[in-house]
């Protein structure tokens, strides 16, 4: 099993509830329609982690597990690929944003 973990960040101006929003009722049905995606979930920060000394430095993580690494990169070629990333554009900050491939190892679970 691959998974494509997504660290990612919130565009300037956009408050943590407008992206928590944005990303839970609007991207979400987007990124489900993705081919070949096994599992995907959203991790949001708390909001009681916002307005500390030191604010997050991510404002949450995507995770999407696949069979392998076929699987992903003809889901990241697919047109719903394409549908996925023009909504990124209206609420991530790609500049301040993450994407790496891993592979699992468990060690409790």
């Amino acid at each position: 099993m691959i998974k494509f973990i997504y660290g990612i960040t919130r565009k300037a101006g956009m408050s943590v509830e407008e992206f928590q929003h944005h990303w839970r009722e609007k991207h979400a049905p987007i990124a489900r329609r993705l081919p070949n995606v096994r599992r995907y979930v959203q991790n949001h920060v708390l909001p009681e982690y916002y307005g500390r000394d030191a604010a997050p430095t991510y404002d949450g993580a995507a995770e999407l597990w696949f069979d392998d690494l076929d699987s992903m990169r003809s889901a990241f070629r697919s047109p719903e690929a394409q549908s996925s990333r023009v909504d990124e554009e209206t609420f991530i900050d790609h500049s301040k944003s993450f994407g790496i491939v891993v592979e699992e190892n468990v060690v409790v679970g």
